[in-house]
């Protein structure tokens, strides 16, 4: 998942912030020392960014409240989350959570906030997407609230694609898989390309790719099928790029920050990333080709032509959670409000988040100064999650990487891979 910032690396790994939280005076807020937040880096970022301001700045200056954000990968950051959570009592006050983490054992480990929704609500709640608060309850409570939402899109380089004869991005999944191979190359100051780059082949990138044939790896009523065509077009795909050199031959290893720097120093000349990550590609402080990489939606196949105008590629979502361990839970909500409020969302919005409030792409400043808006909108028309949740997504998601990598890797062939993740993966899902 599952996002993009044009922000300094600095901010990303800082480790303090300042905070405060209205309502809420400054002892209050400093009892018990530091405002705990378990995330992903790129929280922070959105959070604390230079283009669209800190969101957290006028509540730190009103109340003397720091924050101190610990954060990980996503899969790390649910193992300890979910940790600490399980314990008699934690020190972290705010967490942020995928949806396919939002799960029924989560219902035992987090706090309910209907009661904090009815009695002190967030600000305009209909503004935020109907489909993102669903997409946080567990039965019928809400457990989470939405922060950020992450559609995929297809990163190109003008400039690397225009060396090799491209004046356009692909229209196609298959002009993709064309137009990669010839974007393989050697260019004259001696940078070694690769055509197609994304961190590794977990199942929520390789779904971007399944989806361009509108396929699955797990589909809402829980049944396996990436023994199906579109899966196996998507496997096949890659293990063709890979052995033609259009794909990095340590994909396995390529964490999302690499391939920010793959992109920013022309090492390749698309990436399959969320769309929110062209800031960073083009950040002129760290790219070699600020405002040259464009960003669209992720083409679908001929075969779907007149069906979908672009692929229905994923969208994840990001929401914060109250562990029901927590010691200072109206301190916690205070800060789920401050994140989420109207002027919150825009900002951060032009840090790079994806806004989860309609009224953020109704704003012309927005709208003007992100350049894929209108990209991000016609994948959202068909975008749906990369699976649904249960409890054994993680070791599903475990599962479709290890067969994956060995299929890519020509370990299996795809047929053999997938067919014994199918074998694997159905036991683990609900009845």
């Amino acid at each position: 998942m599952t996002a993009g910032t044009g922000l300094d690396r600095r901010q990303v790994l800082g480790g303090f912030i300042g905070l405060s939280f209205a309502g809420a005076a400054p002892a209050f807020a400093q009892q018990g020392g530091p405002f705990n937040v378990f995330a992903h880096r790129v929280m922070q970022t959105v959070a604390t960014g230079s283009q669209g301001g800190d969101i957290t700045r006028d509540w730190a200056h009103k109340n003397g409240a720091t924050i101190q954000w610990t954060t990980f990968d996503t899969g790390p950051l649910q193992e300890r989350l979910f940790r600490e959570a399980s314990l008699s009592e934690s020190t972290v006050d705010v967490g942020f959570v995928l949806n396919t983490q939002v799960i029924p054992r989560a219902a035992n480990l987090f706090e309910p906030l209907d009661a904090y929704l009815s009695r002190d609500p967030l600000q305009d709640p209909a503004d935020i997407f109907p489909g993102l608060m669903e997409g946080m309850k567990v039965g019928g409570k809400q457990l989470a609230i939405p922060f950020r939402h992450a559609s995929s899109g297809l990163h190109y380089n003008e400039e690397l694609l225009a060396e090799k004869g491209f004046s356009k991005p692909p229209a196609s999944i298959e002009e993709l898989v064309e137009i990669a191979k010839a974007c393989t190359y050697r260019r004259s100051d001696g940078t070694a390309v690769v055509g197609l780059c994304m961190p590794g082949v977990t199942y929520p990138n390789v779904i971007d790719i399944a989806r361009a044939w509108d396929g699955d790896f797990i589909t809402p009523d829980f049944k396996c099928v990436a023994d199906q065509p579109p899966m196996l077009n998507a496997i096949k795909l890659l293990r063709a790029l890979f052995e033609a050199g259009a794909f990095p031959r340590n994909f396995a290893t390529l964490s999302p920050e690499d391939v920010n720097v793959w992109m920013q120093t022309g090492r390749a000349a698309m990436s399959l990333q969320s769309m929110g990550r062209n800031r960073i590609y083009n950040d002129p402080q760290k790219s070699k080709f600020p405002g040259k990489i464009r960003t669209v939606a992720v083409p679908a196949s001929k075969t779907l032509a007149g069906k979908y105008d672009a692929a229905p590629a994923k969208v994840e979502f990001w929401g914060m959670v109250i562990p029901r361990n927590a010691k200072r839970k109206d301190l916690a909500w205070s800060f789920i409000k401050a994140m989420t409020g109207n002027d919150a969302t825009l900002k951060a919005a032009l840090n790079g988040n994806g806004p989860v409030r309609a009224s953020t792409y109704a704003d012309a400043g927005f709208a003007n100064t992100v350049p894929y808006a209108a990209e991000e909108l016609k994948v959202l028309k068909v975008a749906r999650v990369p699976l649904p949740a249960f409890d054994e997504a993680a070791r599903a998601g475990d599962l479709f990487k290890e067969e994956a990598e060995a299929a890519v890797l020509g370990m299996k062939t795809p047929e053999e891979a997938m067919s014994s993740l199918v074998k694997r993966v159905q036991p683990l899902l609900p009845a």
